[in-house]
């Protein structure tokens, strides 16, 4: 009578195999942690993820270094783990350019990058717990915040 049972070596080498490509992979191959989520759309709205536009619907992931761009008829509201919150309006573009929020481990960070247009920042539970991890960044200006609301519009040189 034969034994069609796999050995060990035969369940375990195929995920070894596994493991191995699974480090092999580009560093923008692999998955990125999911930041947080777009909540509200309107018009011509898009998150620019690795320089390609994705047409923003609500439920849609955010990823760190994740663009939020709008037309001339867009506005686009999105929600992050933390339960910070921002707004932007048309013609407007913002830029995730750091975020951690892993409060258990001590890493907590929120880098937002205001390029164009029109946008409010509400803070979530970074701010409240390290007002100093907290950066919103303009062209002409670096903003420290402390537990609040901002609005920032920012016009074309």
């Amino acid at each position: 009578m034969i034994n069609h049972r796999p050995t060990r070596f035969a369940v375990i080498l195929p995920l070894m195999m596994l493991a191995t490509a699974m480090g092999t992979l580009p560093a923008g191959a692999q998955s990125s942690p999911t930041i947080g989520r777009v909540k509200i759309v309107t018009g011509a709205a898009f998150v620019v993820r690795a320089g390609t536009p994705v047409p923003a619907t609500p439920g849609l992931a955010l990823l760190e270094t994740d663009s939020l761009k709008t037309g001339a008829d867009g506005r686009l509201g999105v929600s992050l783990n933390d339960d910070t919150r921002i707004s932007i309006g048309p013609d407007s573009e913002a830029r995730l350019s750091r975020y951690r929020y892993a409060p258990a481990q001590g890493a907590i960070a929120l880098v937002l990058n205001f390029i164009r247009g029109a946008a409010v920042y509400a803070s979530g539970q970074i701010a409240k717990l390290s007002p100093d991890a907290v950066r919103l960044e303009t062209p002409a200006a670096i903003v420290g915040v402390r537990g609040t609301t901002v609005a920032v519009r920012v016009d074309p040189e």
